[in-house]
Order: structure tokens, then sequence, then C-alpha cells
């Protein structure tokens, strides 16, 4: 049976904004005392008063901490498949069960800004695509393509079928990340989850692991700003001149 996709439930004014952009809200949830707000009076015009119910707070509805007045239900998103995203130039993050849906968003905001075709999270032992991970992609998971698979050990495995070099991110690689020429050519770098890197299985599947130089006494890097890095560096190498 297909994934039921994702994205149900978005909160916060920006991410509800993202939302109303693509179409996706059913149902709207507005504090009363924020109604004229502007940027909620927007949104409330926008998605149409039909679809709008006023309620004294939205905190108990929601699942983040600072909702900020708004809350939506909306029409999930549908996962890819990793085959629509195994094109001759693709740049892929894969996801190693980051389990903090914020990372996860955070991530996804980075890829988006980078040019990274897309990402590949798993369903199990990570980080659902939560209004969390909504608020903190800032509109990101709205438009980018997101593979949902059961095994990401097995998805890579599937990646270098269709051609596709596995680069795994961690600590223990002894090869920079920076200036990596392998990130020119069809590429997928796999982020390790948060304090424990890559898992063993995901990390036996890379054609290489890379690391990113640091001074000695500094501590790991987020997996979030690790992800960011990586993005960044696929679309600084690609851009090169020569």
């Amino acid at each position: 049976m297909a994934p039921a996709g994702f994205g149900n439930r978005v909160e916060g004014v920006h991410a509800v904004a993202a939302a109303v952009e693509a179409g996706r809200v059913n149902r709207l949830y507005v504090e009363r005392r924020r109604r004229e707000r502007a940027d909620i009076a927007a949104l409330v015009d926008r998605v149409g008063s039909g679809k709008v119910r006023l309620i004294d707070d939205v905190r108990t509805l929601a699942t983040t901490d600072s909702p900020q007045g708004v809350v939506a239900d909306c029409r999930p998103i549908s996962s890819v498949t990793l085959e629509s995203l195994s094109a001759q130039d693709t740049a892929l993050l894969v996801l190693d069960h980051l389990e903090d849906p914020q990372n996860v968003g955070a991530v996804a905001r980075s890829a988006s800004a980078a040019g990274i075709m897309g990402l590949v999270v798993s369903s199990k032992r990570a980080a659902p695509l939560s209004a969390a991970a909504f608020k903190a992609s800032a509109g990101a998971l709205e438009t980018l393509p997101v593979v949902i698979v059961g095994s990401i050990p097995e998805a890579l495995n599937r990646l270098k079928e269709f051609g596709i070099w596995i680069v795994g991110l961690d600590a223990s690689g002894e090869q920079s990340l920076f200036g990596l020429d392998l990130l020119t050519e069809p590429v997928a770098v796999v982020i390790g989850a948060e304090g424990t890197g890559l898992s063993q299985l995901a990390a036996k599947r890379c054609d290489v692991v890379v690391s990113i130089p640091m001074v000695k006494e500094a501590e790991s890097l987020n997996a979030s700003v690790s992800g960011a890095l990586a993005a960044f560096e696929i679309m600084r190498v690609r851009n090169r001149p020569g």
C-alpha cells in the first residue's frame, strides 16, 4: 500500500503561509485575538472564510511550542520514488535516522536553498516529517521532493544500481568533504544521526566516507549544520570555474 503522505498538520505563520501558497490547506485554525494581525489576516483572506475556524487558543491543537496563533490541517504531500530522483546530474541528501525533527527541517531548508534535488528519509527509527520539521524548514518541505524508505541501507543499494555515488559524512572519514571531485558526479551524501553518526550498515554501502575538517578541540557539528555544509559544498564544486 502506498504511503499516506506527510505534512497533514502545519503550525506557525511561515509554515502555514507556505502551505497556503501550495494550495494544501483544508482547515485553518486562528486565535481570535490575532485574527486582525496583518500577516494572519492575509492568510485568512487567501484560504477563504469557509475554511477558517476561530478559537481562543490554538495551543490546544498544536504539537509545537510556538504555533504563533495559527494551525492548519492540510492535504498531505506525497513522497516520490528513488527512480524519479536518479537523473544523471542528481544530488541528494540521505538522512540516516536523524531523530530531531527540527534538524530534519533545517536540512531540508539548506538543501532547497543549495539546489539539492531531494531528501531520502527513513520511516523507521527516525524523526517524522511533523509540524516541527515543517516549521524549521521555512517552507522548503512544501517543494523539496522527499523519498520515504523502510531501509536506508537498501535505499543506498538501489541508488548505487542507478549509477549514483554514495558519499558518507562522518567524523571518522579521513578524506575532506571540501573540494571532493566526486560531488560533481551523480551523488547522494549520507548524513549520520545526532550523536551516533553513520550507522554501520549505511557506512558499508558508501563509496567513500568523508569528514568536515575542524580544529582538534572542537566538538562534532550538529547534523543540520553538517547537512548544510554538504549541500552548499555540492553547489560550490559544481559551479566552480573549469
